[in-house]
Protein backbone atom coordinates (compact mmCIF):
# COMPACT_ATOMS: atom_id res chain seq x y z
CA UNK A 1 0.00 0.00 0.00
CA UNK A 2 1.62 3.19 -1.21
CA UNK A 3 0.19 5.64 1.19
CA UNK A 4 1.75 9.05 1.63
CA UNK A 5 3.59 9.39 4.97
CA UNK A 6 2.66 13.53 5.49
CA UNK A 7 -0.77 12.64 4.75
CA UNK A 8 -1.58 9.90 7.51
CA UNK A 9 0.56 11.97 9.84
CA UNK A 10 -1.40 15.53 9.16
CA UNK A 11 -4.91 13.21 9.53
CA UNK A 12 -3.60 11.29 12.98
CA UNK A 13 -1.95 15.05 14.00
CA UNK A 14 -5.67 16.68 13.43
CA UNK A 15 -7.46 14.01 15.68
CA UNK A 16 -5.48 14.40 18.22
CA UNK A 17 -4.64 17.71 18.36
CA UNK A 18 -8.68 18.55 18.35
CA UNK A 19 -9.75 15.26 20.38
CA UNK A 20 -11.54 13.73 18.02
CA UNK A 21 -11.93 9.78 17.25
CA UNK A 22 -12.87 8.25 13.62
CA UNK A 23 -14.12 4.79 13.26
CA UNK A 24 -14.62 2.73 9.39
CA UNK A 25 -17.33 0.32 8.09
CA UNK A 26 -15.82 -1.17 4.74
CA UNK A 27 -17.19 -3.71 2.17
CA UNK A 28 -15.29 -3.22 -0.93
CA UNK A 29 -11.76 -1.97 0.31
CA UNK A 30 -11.99 -4.72 3.04
CA UNK A 31 -10.21 -3.10 5.54
CA UNK A 32 -7.78 -1.24 3.75
CA UNK A 33 -9.10 1.95 5.52
CA UNK A 34 -8.42 0.37 9.04
CA UNK A 35 -5.10 -0.63 8.25
CA UNK A 36 -4.15 2.62 6.98
CA UNK A 37 -5.01 4.36 10.45
CA UNK A 38 -3.18 1.53 12.16
CA UNK A 39 -0.15 2.69 10.04
CA UNK A 40 -0.46 6.29 11.93
CA UNK A 41 1.74 7.08 14.92
CA UNK A 42 -0.29 7.10 18.18
CA UNK A 43 -3.23 5.52 16.13
CA UNK A 44 -4.43 4.19 19.52
CA UNK A 45 -5.69 7.59 20.91
CA UNK A 46 -7.89 8.43 17.99
CA UNK A 47 -8.78 5.35 15.96
CA UNK A 48 -11.37 2.99 17.98
CA UNK A 49 -11.65 0.49 15.26
CA UNK A 50 -13.63 -0.75 11.99
CA UNK A 51 -15.87 -3.05 10.31
CA UNK A 52 -15.65 -4.95 7.30
CA UNK A 53 -19.10 -5.89 6.25
CA UNK A 54 -19.08 -7.98 2.79
CA UNK A 55 -22.40 -9.50 3.25
CA UNK A 56 -25.95 -7.72 3.66
CA UNK A 57 -26.73 -10.13 6.75
CA UNK A 58 -23.83 -7.97 8.75
CA UNK A 59 -24.56 -3.92 7.07
CA UNK A 60 -28.59 -4.82 8.55
CA UNK A 61 -27.00 -6.24 11.72
CA UNK A 62 -23.90 -4.22 12.37
CA UNK A 63 -24.96 -0.91 10.53
CA UNK A 64 -28.45 -0.57 10.70
CA UNK A 65 -28.94 -0.38 7.15
CA UNK A 66 -32.45 -0.77 5.47
CA UNK A 67 -32.92 -4.70 4.54
CA UNK A 68 -35.23 -3.96 1.80
CA UNK A 69 -32.94 -1.18 0.15
CA UNK A 70 -29.90 -2.87 0.64
CA UNK A 71 -31.82 -6.18 -1.24
CA UNK A 72 -32.38 -3.91 -4.22
CA UNK A 73 -29.23 -1.89 -4.30
CA UNK A 74 -27.23 -4.77 -3.82
CA UNK A 75 -26.16 -2.97 -0.46
CA UNK A 76 -24.28 -0.37 -2.95
CA UNK A 77 -25.76 3.50 -2.88
CA UNK A 78 -25.12 6.57 -1.62
CA UNK A 79 -27.76 5.58 1.05
CA UNK A 80 -25.99 2.43 2.01
CA UNK A 81 -22.80 4.56 2.58
CA UNK A 82 -24.36 7.38 4.25
CA UNK A 83 -25.99 4.50 6.43
CA UNK A 84 -22.95 2.95 7.35
CA UNK A 85 -20.93 6.03 8.06
CA UNK A 86 -23.54 7.04 10.90
CA UNK A 87 -23.97 3.99 12.48
CA UNK A 88 -20.41 2.87 12.49
CA UNK A 89 -19.62 6.38 14.43
CA UNK A 90 -22.52 5.44 16.81
CA UNK A 91 -21.41 1.97 16.78
CA UNK A 92 -17.79 2.91 18.19
CA UNK A 93 -18.97 6.09 19.75
CA UNK A 94 -16.84 8.31 17.74
CA UNK A 95 -16.23 11.78 16.06
CA UNK A 96 -15.65 10.63 12.91
CA UNK A 97 -17.46 8.21 10.82
CA UNK A 98 -15.59 6.74 7.58
CA UNK A 99 -17.74 4.29 5.22
CA UNK A 100 -17.34 2.92 1.71
CA UNK A 101 -19.47 0.61 -0.36
CA UNK A 102 -18.89 -0.90 -4.21
CA UNK A 103 -17.70 -2.91 -6.77
CA UNK A 104 -13.83 -3.75 -7.05
CA UNK A 105 -14.51 -6.41 -9.75
CA UNK A 106 -16.69 -5.93 -12.85
CA UNK A 107 -20.03 -7.78 -12.63
CA UNK A 108 -23.36 -8.38 -13.44
CA UNK A 109 -24.76 -6.15 -10.82
CA UNK A 110 -22.38 -3.36 -11.50
CA UNK A 111 -23.22 -3.29 -15.04
CA UNK A 112 -19.63 -4.56 -15.03
CA UNK A 113 -18.10 -1.14 -14.26
CA UNK A 114 -16.16 -0.85 -10.96
CA UNK A 115 -17.59 2.58 -9.08
CA UNK A 116 -18.07 3.02 -5.02
CA UNK A 117 -20.06 5.32 -2.53
CA UNK A 118 -18.40 6.81 0.12
CA UNK A 119 -19.49 8.70 2.71
CA UNK A 120 -18.16 10.75 5.84
CA UNK A 121 -20.00 11.71 9.31
CA UNK A 122 -18.98 14.13 11.66
CA UNK A 123 -20.70 14.42 14.95
CA UNK A 124 -23.77 12.75 13.71
CA UNK A 125 -23.94 14.25 10.36
CA UNK A 126 -22.70 13.20 6.73
CA UNK A 127 -20.38 15.82 5.33
CA UNK A 128 -19.43 14.09 2.43
CA UNK A 129 -21.23 11.96 0.07
CA UNK A 130 -19.31 11.18 -2.95
CA UNK A 131 -19.09 8.30 -6.35
CA UNK A 132 -16.22 7.22 -7.11
CA UNK A 133 -15.54 5.91 -10.76
CA UNK A 134 -12.82 3.76 -12.08
CA UNK A 135 -11.55 2.02 -15.17
CA UNK A 136 -13.64 -1.39 -15.26
CA UNK A 137 -9.95 -2.63 -16.25
CA UNK A 138 -8.51 -2.36 -12.84
CA UNK A 139 -7.19 -5.42 -10.97
CA UNK A 140 -9.41 -5.84 -7.57
CA UNK A 141 -6.01 -5.09 -5.35
CA UNK A 142 -5.46 -2.26 -7.34
CA UNK A 143 -9.17 -0.59 -7.38
CA UNK A 144 -9.48 -1.46 -3.46
CA UNK A 145 -6.18 0.70 -2.97
CA UNK A 146 -7.18 3.30 -5.45
CA UNK A 147 -10.54 3.91 -3.13
CA UNK A 148 -8.86 3.73 -0.19
CA UNK A 149 -6.35 6.69 -0.71
CA UNK A 150 -8.68 8.66 -2.75
CA UNK A 151 -11.18 8.54 0.79
CA UNK A 152 -8.09 9.38 3.24
CA UNK A 153 -7.30 12.42 0.44
CA UNK A 154 -10.64 13.50 0.66
CA UNK A 155 -10.68 13.30 4.65
CA UNK A 156 -7.78 15.59 4.86
CA UNK A 157 -8.92 18.24 2.52
CA UNK A 158 -12.90 17.73 4.73
CA UNK A 159 -10.55 18.62 8.32
CA UNK A 160 -8.69 21.43 6.47
CA UNK A 161 -12.70 22.41 5.86
CA UNK A 162 -13.18 21.91 9.99
CA UNK A 163 -9.81 23.53 10.53
CA UNK A 164 -11.13 26.69 8.82
CA UNK A 165 -14.42 26.46 10.21
CA UNK A 166 -13.07 26.52 13.59
CA UNK A 167 -11.21 29.61 12.76
CA UNK A 168 -14.06 31.92 11.34
CA UNK A 169 -15.64 31.66 14.75
CA UNK A 170 -12.65 32.57 16.83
Amino acid sequence: MNLQKDLLEFIGNHLQASEETVSTAESVTAGFLQFSFSQIKDASQFFKGGITAYTIDEKVKFLQIDEEEGKQSNCVSQNISDAMALNVAKLFGTDWGIAVTGYATPVEESEYKLFAYFSFSYKNQIILSQKMDLNSRKDSISAQLCYSEFIIECLKVEMDKQISLREEIK
